[in-house]
């Protein structure tokens, strides 16, 4: 696989994916200035250390504890029980996906070079990407604020032999796993415990895949509305240049370029009276509005997610270039809590504009001719079939699941750790928010998708041509590829597997 080197240059959400997919894996630079800086954290603290300076965490206790000095002679098992004592998450797992990502996000701001930790760990955790040895990271139990404690003591954990890790599908202790790669566990040192937990790197792995998939979703959601707009004969006028130059949000006016580039539209008819009805409803009409406020904020949270993703998000900051120590707050994750709030109330509206579709598709009072519920029985067999009729119910279930989920989860701060921690983040907990709602609104894509080659194979039977781009009837193609016309009822859910397997597999569609 092709490297995404670390350590001199910025990372970004695309390569994050890269790497959490098994695309591309990661490599330390071996440049000799990143080399010669990482290098010089480590022993600024233990310069400083002798001279008898007060480190949080390395000569302190944690949290409200930091009032309590630690003696030379118990510095150096102070970091094991760090890992040890904050390894009590529970729930599912992160998939190996997730943990990747948030392995690499860690690994991304160790890099920077101030947080005091050793070239040998962060070529320890370059290797367990490389070999693909997995904490197993449990899911709950983050509040965001004083980094992603107990989700990365896990890593720290393994790093130091301990644990469990997935390797090549199977369950093992991290010790054995680590002699399988020819590696050794690591004894962690002075800051090395709270450089790897004290950080916002679950929350921003899990942002990172979030934000790939919500541009997926965006883009998705175009291109079935373009075809909702061709199989219910709706009216082009809607998406006319010209109308579209006097409220120019750019995410809007990408919309809706898009969907005159798959529809071929070029200019609309002087008079738009004869392209059918005047006014259709909002789930068309105004499709690049809806779609548009979510085009228009991911730009704006890829940068919150860059900039999280390549800073030093610890406590506290080694800066080498000043020999100081500086005890601050950068572990706190309301930036990345504020992007997965909002991500994941616009990526439901997604869901919402296409359930209104769905209902637009299965209902003969609103489809333009089409068959009530998009059932191909014929004759007698009409009566006992019922199309798609089981399928829009279960999508406006999943819909309403997914705005059910987007209650900002920043708003829920809670005072922990005897009130040192009294305002925090609850960053991780948007994430996984995010990915709940990410996961429900791509079954509702899925049943779109469904719906769509029903529609689009009655309309043939009628004899109709599609105006449609190559771009669009790529598309099309695929999906008549993946999923099969029918006229009785069958198990539909073996098929919308199969078209969620093709959506996570989908490239840019534009």
């Amino acid at each position: 696989m092709e490297n995404i080197i670390i350590g001199n240059k910025t990372i970004t959400v695309e390569e994050i994916g890269e790497i959490a997919g098994k695309v591309k894996t990661p490599a330390l630079s071996s440049d000799p200035i990143f080399v010669e800086r990482i290098k010089k954290g480590p022993l600024l603290v233990e310069k400083l250390l002798k001279e008898r300076h007060v480190i949080y965490g390395v000569n302190t206790g944690v949290g409200e504890n930091c009032g309590a000095f630690v003696t030379p002679e118990l510095t150096a098992v102070l970091p094991s029980h760090v890992i040890r004592f904050h390894g009590c998450a529970l729930g599912r797992f992160f998939t190996e996906e997730e943990t990747r990502a948030i392995m690499t996000a860690r690994l991304i701001s160790l890099a920077r070079g101030n947080s005091g930790v050793r070239l040998e760990l962060l070529a320890q955790l370059t290797a367990l990407l490389r070999h693909d040895v997995l904490p197993r990271i449990p899911q709950e139990g983050s509040v965001g604020a004083s980094g992603d404690l107990s989700h990365l003591s896990y890593i720290g954990a393994v790093i130091s032999g301990h644990r469990d890790v997935l390797y090549h599908g199977q369950v093992m202790p991290a010790d054995a796993a680590l002699a399988k790669v020819g590696l050794k566990p690591l004894v962690l040192e002075n800051k090395e415990a709270l450089g790897i937990l004290n950080g916002t790197s679950a929350m921003t792995g899990v942002a990172c895949l979030a934000w790939i998939r919500a541009n997926r979703i965006s883009q998705l959601t175009t291109k079935i509305t373009s075809l909702a707009i061709v199989v219910l004969k709706g009216n082009r006028f809607h998406y006319d240049e010209a109308l579209f130059s006097v409220k120019p949000h750019p995410g809007q006016l990408r919309v809706a370029q898009r969907i005159r580039s798959d529809l071929n539209i070029v200019s609309a008819p002087q008079d738009y009276s004869k392209s059918g009805k005047i006014q259709d409803r909002y789930s068309l009409r105004c499709a690049p509005q809806i779609i548009g406020v979510l085009e228009d904020f991911l730009p704006f949270a890829k940068t919150i997610i860059e900039t999280e993703l390549n800073s030093t998000n610890d406590n506290p900051i080694i800066d080498v270039d000043s020999d100081r120590i500086f005890h601050g707050g950068h572990f706190y994750g309301g930036h990345i809590a504020m992007t997965m709030d909002t991500l994941k109330c616009q990526v439901a509206n997604m869901a919402d504009l296409l359930d209104r579709q769905m209902a637009s598709l299965v209902d003969t009072n609103y489809n333009n001719g089409l068959p009530s519920d998009l059932s191909g029985a014929k004759g007698d067999r009409k009566a006992i079939n019922h199309g798609l009729k089981g399928l829009q119910i279960t999508c406006s279930g999943w819909t309403a699941e997914a705005l059910k989920n987007t209650m900002p989860a920043s708003v829920f701060s809670r005072s922990t750790e005897c009130h040192n921690q009294d305002k925090v983040s609850m960053g991780t907990i948007a994430a996984r928010d995010c990915i709940r709602v990410l996961d429900l609104v791509e079954q509702v894509v899925a049943a779109l998708i469904v719906a769509l080659r029903q529609a689009i194979e009655f309309r043939e039977m009628e004899g109709e041509e599609f105006d449609i781009s190559k771009n669009a009837t790529d598309f099309v193609n695929l999906v008549k590829a993946k999923v099969n016309f029918f006229e009785d009822d069958v198990f539909l859910e073996p098929v919308l597997r199969k078209v969620l397997d093709m959506i996570g597999n989908m490239d840019h569609l534009y």
